[in-house]
């Protein structure tokens, strides 16, 4: 294949027709439809979009896998408080966006999975955040591992999950309840930290979290990075774990949701309240992608500088990262 083909091909605007339904007995239909398309720039940014893969229902989350070279992307499938195991995770080719595959499929093949959203990669697991519990996957055949029950220490809406550099899992507690009137606050904002044997640790919980959503390890600072959900003020905090000491690193209008850090220390959140992606670095703020209705939980492929943004309702758009 040419280099001009295949920068074509990359531009190209991907489409994935999915059953509103993925129960057992069917289960979801992947179709692609590929059609030509030039791209497009956010407006005053420099990132570029390259393609979209449309059709899910409820898009929460996208993890990049290096060594195997696909992204996770998790669907609620529904309301994100439901359960009613019928969410699902599907794997998408990172060398060709229009080839993908139905990897974890709740109610088939021994697997419950109501609503998922966090996705983290550890060794050969997958881990995935649903509502209350916590539930591993084998990133390579999608075989169910086991899970973690988060419901005894009081767990309401389970969001994002990360791992650090020792194995410990962090995972953030939002409060709030997801449901198909809108996101209703509840309370009991809190950070739990997986340690070794499945320890359970509450590290930080109130109302000062703001409604915790993204979390992530920043290697650079050597620090866990938050950033919180809060209708009109939201924060990006380093978070110490020995004292719950918070640092804030930036503020927005509301509602952040994914945080991912570059290999520089400058770091990428979404934000629902604006529609957008901001670059962070030092005191500065830009938004780098604009226009992006309620972008969720981003992710990075780190080997070719693509930023992926599940988005509201149907899809996931993938941007290039390069001059950003």
């Amino acid at each position: 294949m040419s280099v001009a083909r295949s920068f074509l091909n990359i531009l190209c605007v991907f489409s994935f027709s999915l059953l509103a339904s993925c129960r057992a007995e069917r289960g979801p239909v992947l179709v692609s439809e590929k059609r030509n398309d030039q791209g497009a720039a956010s407006a005053g940014t420099s990132a570029h979009r390259l393609g979209i893969v449309d059709g899910f229902y409820g898009p929460e989350s996208v993890r990049y896998s290096p060594d195997q070279d696909v992204y996770f992307v998790s669907v609620m499938n529904g309301p994100g408080s439901d359960k009613d195991d019928n969410g699902y995770i599907v794997e998408l080719a990172g060398s060709e966006l229009g080839r993908g595959r139905l990897f974890v499929v709740g109610g088939k093949n021994g697997v419950h999975l109501d609503s998922p959203k966090g996705l983290a990669i550890h060794g050969d697991t997958l881990w995935t955040t649903d509502i209350d519990v916590l539930r591993a996957f084998d990133r390579f055949t999608g075989k169910p591992l086991g899970e973690i029950d988060l419901r005894p220490r009081g767990a309401v809406l389970l969001n994002d999950i990360a791992v650090g550099p020792d194995g410990t899992i962090y995972v953030t507690d939002t409060g709030i309840i997801m449901s198909p009137v809108g996101v209703i606050y509840k309370g009991g904002d809190k950070i739990f930290a997986i340690g070794p044997n499945r320890s359970i640790t509450v590290i930080a919980h109130g109302n000062v979290l703001g409604r915790p959503n993204g979390v992530t390890w920043d290697p650079k600072g050597q620090r866990w990075i938050v950033v919180s959900f809060d209708t009109f003020h939201s924060e990006v905090y380093a978070l110490h774990p020995a004292d719950s000491t918070r640092i804030i690193l930036a503020t927005g209008k509301g509602r952040f949701d994914g945080i991912e850090v570059l290999n520089d220390g400058r770091f990428l959140v979404s934000c629902w309240q604006d529609s957008s992606v901001h670059l962070f670095d030092g005191r500065r703020d830009r938004q780098i992608v604009r226009n992006v209705p309620t972008p969720a939980d981003i992710g990075i492929d780190t080997r070719r500088g693509r930023l992926a943004i599940p988005t509201a309702g149907s899809r996931v758009e993938f941007w290039d990262l390069a001059g950003a």
